[in-house]
């Protein structure tokens, strides 16, 4: 998808997430009347920041919807950002079922606003590489991208405050194609977990592309880290904008 006018409104707005809570969540869109897709973009660890709001515009100047819920806002309203993701992780993160009522309602958001063609894409960072997997095999979707998720193979260590289970149980279930960015110097996931995943995709006859980068290492998309990697991402956000494009239009 090609747009060709970039002008959109961005800013806050309120969706339900799972169990009716109410959410804060980051909305981009295009002010042109082109039929288009949507895409939630499901936040890293550290929350729900300035950078992940970077990521949900560039998705706007691109032709899509684009919506970011603040999965921590059940910490409560006023509070900050970096406080409502402390407490959140120390409860131990986002629990797997109420991370899929939040996608699930963001999505149902999306749909619901003019022009919205009804293809919904999930997209997903660290924690949320994970989420979007998750995402992907419990809702219908469209398109889903694991950008460098952790435990989707592995449980997490039990040394480790999280304690996400594998997702490979769930891989019969993934509802639409995946595309995977990973870095080769990453841990979580290492490189070898990135096989037994794709592996375990094709036995299942799941539609599935992984793209590896050598000289990366984990959160290499983030810009404002010193584990940005600018190939990589660059090469990454081609792959993302060709494959929302192949499985997003009308």
């Amino acid at each position: 998808m090609t747009n060709t006018n970039d002008t959109m409104w961005a800013g806050t707005v309120a969706i339900t997430g799972g169990g009716e809570a109410e959410l804060e969540a980051y909305l981009a869109r295009p002010l042109g009347d082109s039929p288009r897709g949507g895409v939630v973009v499901i936040h890293h660890l550290p929350g729900y920041d300035e950078s992940t709001k970077e990521i949900v515009r560039t998705f706007a100047a691109h032709g899509y919807a684009a919506i970011c819920p603040n999965l921590y806002s059940r910490e409560g309203a006023g509070v900050s950002p970096d406080d409502q993701a402390a407490a959140a992780r120390a409860k131990g993160g986002i629990p797997d079922e109420q991370l899929v009522g939040d996608v699930a309602g963001a999505a149902a958001y999306l749909n619901s606003l003019d022009h919205a063609n009804g293809k919904i894409g999930v997209i997903g960072y660290c924690s949320g590489g994970r989420q979007a997997f998750l995402a992907a095999t419990s809702l219908q979707l469209d398109a889903a991208v694991d950008c460098y998720g952790a435990f989707v193979v592995n449980d997490a260590p039990a040394e480790s405050p999280f304690k996400p289970k594998s997702l490979i149980p769930k891989a019969p279930d993934l509802s639409c194609p995946l595309l995977g960015l990973f870095g080769d110097e990453d841990s979580y996931p290492g490189p070898e977990e990135v096989a037994t995943l794709s592996a375990e995709l094709e036995k299942l006859g799941k539609e599935h592309e992984f793209h590896s980068y050598p000289d990366a290492g984990h959160a290499f998309f983030a810009v404002d880290r010193p584990s940005y990697r600018p190939a990589a991402a660059v090469e990454g956000w081609k792959r993302v904008f060709d494959f929302y494009g192949r499985h997003l239009s009308v």
